[in-house]
């Protein structure tokens, strides 16, 4: 069985369990993120063209079946259009097929690609971004250092939208704390009402290593929500949605209570459901406080 060369640490997201993943750019080319861990241990560095087509020829030649690509590390789109069109020609080429081909991708990124650019990484098979939106509110937005403005945001998701890319976006419970919980959910939820991704999921934050990397970039001001607090952000954000086809899904390890459904469609259900955990946590299914340690 052949064995990818992979740079550690290796991310994906979730729903890309089965799929080929292939390493074009190591790390990310922010990496300033407040909230984020996940590449602080690397240098952001473009891989050499030679060696990531030479991994594709190598997976053609083992003729296994790959229905789905996902482009690593965090910062795929940073690659100029030309180098991403070079490895979606040769995945067309080596694996005998035309595989579903999805990133990760900051806004901006989407943004600085021009309409054809988009429409001609579309047609070549690149048919999902996968965007951490985290907030759509311009006072969390700077506090956490994401670079990015709820214009920013709004622009490169259209623009991905608009080329036929399908858009997965993900929005991190209790980013604001206490203090900005309302702005950061109503904002999230302008975000997404001014932009109908295909697809939005909701977080909560981790601090597997602890928060004092977070509290220093984010400042003065920062209260840690309880769940309860929680969970009220989330009926927020729901409740001022105005969405209408957006698969909805809040069931990452990270969420105390799982919810999954379309909005519009089942805003009510999905409203009433984090009212009765806020109000009848025990008969609600919560996970417990302490489960998210992992």
């Amino acid at each position: 069985m052949l064995a990818l060369p992979y740079d550690e640490p290796l991310y994906r997201p979730p729903s890309e369990a089965h799929s080929l993943i292939l390493q074009v750019s190591l790390g990310c080319s922010w990496n300033r993120c407040g909230f984020c861990e996940m590449y602080t241990s690397k240098q952001f560095r473009v891989r050499p063209e030679r060696d990531v087509l030479g991994e594709i020829r190598a997976v053609g030649e083992t003729g296994l079946p790959v229905r789905k690509v996902f482009l690593a590390d965090g910062d795929a789109m940073v690659l100029s259009t030309r180098r991403l069109m070079t490895v979606l020609n040769a995945l067309r080429e080596h694996l005998g097929s035309e595989p579903r081909v999805s990133c990760y991708a900051m806004p901006r990124q989407l943004s600085k690609k021009s309409p054809q650019e988009l429409q001609e990484l579309r047609d070549a098979g690149l048919r999902l971004v996968y965007v951490g939106v985290e907030s759509g509110d311009d006072e969390v937005l700077k506090r956490i250092d994401k670079g990015e403005t709820e214009a920013s945001t709004v622009d490169g998701l259209l623009r991905a939208g608009e080329a036929g890319i399908k858009r997965s976006v993900m929005i991190l419970n209790g980013l604001g704390g206490r203090q900005l919980t309302k702005q950061h959910a109503v904002g999230s939820a302008r975000v997404l009402n001014a932009t109908h991704p295909e697809f939005a999921s909701v977080l909560v934050m981790m601090f597997p290593a602890g928060d004092n990397r977070f509290q220093r970039i984010f400042g003065d001001g920062f209260i840690p929500q309880s769940q309860r607090e929680l969970l009220a952000e989330m009926a927020c954000f729901i409740e001022h949605t105005a969405l209408k086809n957006t698969i909805f899904r809040s069931d990452h390890a990270s969420n105390y209570l799982v919810l999954r459904g379309i909005l519009n469609r089942d805003k009510e259900a999905l409203l009433g459901r984090v009212r009765q955990a806020i109000d009848n946590p025990e008969s609600s299914g919560l996970r417990p406080d302490g489960y998210r340690g992992l």
